[in-house]
């Protein structure tokens, strides 16, 4: 397993992340664990998870199959989504925050988070409240990095210069969509982040599965797949489009011994400023398979011969 720096700081991350937005809801504790063991053993030691993944189980499921060999592994979880009746059960303020990262850590069994992320923006609370606790929650070792995810460039640029100015701990990775399909980070984030040495954890590397081929345009979503089980995000993948886009890719993979998958997870890799690709298993075996892919290192000419492909036809 390759390990790479977290941004500018000094945490070493495993190349490939665990995630587990399934935890709690397609598997149960017992599938969980095993998901998280199979990571473990092959050498992922980057684990992300959301207070609001199952409802808090994904944090409960992790914290007890990681239980005797939490100095092993890194977790990185997530604050921002409602979890309650009434305004201030979400959000970015200091009172929905501390209340959450108690929470956090009571479901994790743990005393610290390594990598406490926003979850989205919130345009309601002022960008120094949320980052005057986010450095409290450091400062008093309850934390150990902060993060953010789904925000735009602009607004990553926000909450840096507000740490730079007021001296507060500074958000060192940010984790946006991106994949083959979806390259909207590329427009402004991901230079952003190579200027500011932030990194970049990409999240639906495999576009919520598509990117695996497991869809065919003649054919219903297999039954158990995500885009089975969530009808309405299949008009967003299930796309003439995509289908044309996943055929150049599968033959580029195939002329190579590669899956397509693991075409995608490689070509994420092949940017340095990612530091970890968060790639999700409901299956010990599907770990193995996003592992493997990480040994895949894409050349300057396939990546030129890649980025004419994804061209072809826009």
């Amino acid at each position: 397993m390759e390990y790479r720096r977290l941004g500018g700081s000094g945490l070493q991350v495993s190349a490939i992340g665990l995630g587990t937005n399934q935890f709690g809801g397609r598997l149960d504790e017992g599938q969980s664990a095993q998901v998280v063991h199979q990571a473990t053993e092959l050498g992922i030691n980057f684990i992300d998870t959301s207070n609001s993944y199952g409802r808090g189980l994904s944090e409960e499921y992790i914290g007890k199959a990681v239980k005797g060999r939490r100095e092993d592994v890194l977790i990185a979880t997530k604050v921002f989504s409602s979890t309650g009746e009434g305004p201030n059960r979400r959000g970015a303020s200091r009172a929905h925050i501390l209340r959450e990262v108690e929470a956090s850590l009571r479901r994790l069994q743990t005393d610290y988070i390594d990598l406490y992320q926003m979850h989205y923006y919130d345009p309601n609370t002022p960008v120094e409240e949320t980052l005057r606790t986010l450095d409290d929650l450091v400062r008093h070792g309850k934390v150990r990095y902060i993060g953010c995810s789904n925000y735009a460039a602009w607004q990553v640029c926000e909450a840096v210069w507000t740490s730079r100015m007021l001296r507060l701990e500074q958000f060192v990775s940010v984790q946006p969509e991106y994949n083959l399909l979806n390259r909207s980070a590329e427009r402004e984030l991901v230079p952003f982040c190579k200027a500011y040495n932030m990194g970049v954890i990409p999240f639906y590397p495999l576009a919520s599965g598509f990117l695996t081929g497991k869809y065919r345009p003649d054919a219903p979503p297999p039954e158990g797949t995500r885009l089975a089980l969530n009808p309405r995000s299949r008009g967003r993948f299930l796309t003439e489009g995509n289908f044309a886009v996943l055929a150049r890719l599968e033959k580029f993979g195939t002329e190579r011994g590669h899956t397509v998958g693991e075409l995608a997870i490689a070509w994420l890799l092949a940017n340095p400023v990612v530091s970890s690709v968060i790639a999700g298993a409901t299956r010990p075996e599907q770990v193995a398979a996003n592992v493997k892919a990480a040994d895949w290192r894409l050349t300057p000419e396939e990546m030129a011969e890649l980025e004419k492909l994804l061209g072809e036809g826009t």
